[in-house]
């Protein structure tokens, strides 16, 4: 084999066996940029609760997505909000999230406000990923279509052309999730996510479940409730589920 034909062997064409290695991928590659295909993805729902949340995004303002972990309550919510930016129904995305350790302390945490809140915002970040694939959602945060901000930063707004998500909102108490159902504009979408059963907060202080069998008497607002059925994680979660 000549030096030019060697240079044309890459990795992935080289041949396998006991004396052929095919090196792996650099540890230090962008995990955002290993999702590039995933706005390709036409998301599906998996079951009928599934199907039901994705029909309330559609036909209603405001939805509140009541159910366990693993139901698809986040995914879902921010597919839809995707489908809509990339529709040109609204001009923006907007998630919020609480702040809220769940039952350890974190201590300080080093860094400016955004590295602050990095963690609690994670999930966030790793769906919208999922979607959008690394490049596309730096750009669409640097130019504000995306926004990922903490429920304190919520107070004072209206939101106009915007598809706004609201996660963990059982995290939230009964204010803050009057104030940020208030914070809904013309043209614009909100969704409440959250399970009830798993509040980091202290008894009582949740008013995640208050909110959604209040919100039952207004007929512009779905409320949809995913249960066990739902859970498309590991069918242990659903078992598990069942006895915790």
């Amino acid at each position: 084999m000549t030096k030019r034909d060697a240079r044309r062997v890459s990795p992935l064409n080289a041949p396998t066996g006991p004396h052929n290695v095919v090196p792996l991928r650099s540890t230090t590659e962008d995990p955002l940029d290993r999702r590039e295909q995933g706005y390709l993805k036409k998301v599906r729902p998996q079951t009928p609760g599934q199907a039901e949340l994705l029909e309330a995004f559609r036909h209603h303002n405001v939805t509140v997505a009541i159910g366990p972990a693993g139901t698809g309550k986040t995914y879902l919510a921010i597919s839809a909000a995707v489908e809509a930016l990339d529709e040109g129904r609204i001009s923006r995305i907007l998630l919020s999230r609480p702040a809220v350790e769940a039952g350890e302390s974190l201590g300080f945490l080093p860094g400016g406000l955004e590295d602050k809140l990095a963690p609690y915002l994670r999930p966030l970040y790793d769906a919208l990923s999922d979607r959008l694939g690394g490049k596309r959602l730096r750009a669409l945060i640097a130019d504000g279509s995306i926004e990922i901000a903490p429920i304190a930063y919520m107070r004072g707004r209206t939101l106009n052309n915007s598809f706004v998500v609201i996660d963990e909102a059982q995290n939230c108490s009964y204010g803050q999730l009057k104030m940020l159902l208030t914070r809904l504009g013309w043209h614009s979408t909100l969704v409440l996510n959250g399970d009830p059963d798993q509040s980091d907060l202290l008894p009582g202080l949740s008013g995640l479940a208050d909110i959604a069998e209040r919100m039952r008497a207004v007929a512009e607002v779905a409320v949809v409730d995913l249960t066990d059925a739902d859970i498309v994680r590991h069918p242990l979660v659903a078992a598990m589920l069942q006895v915790l």
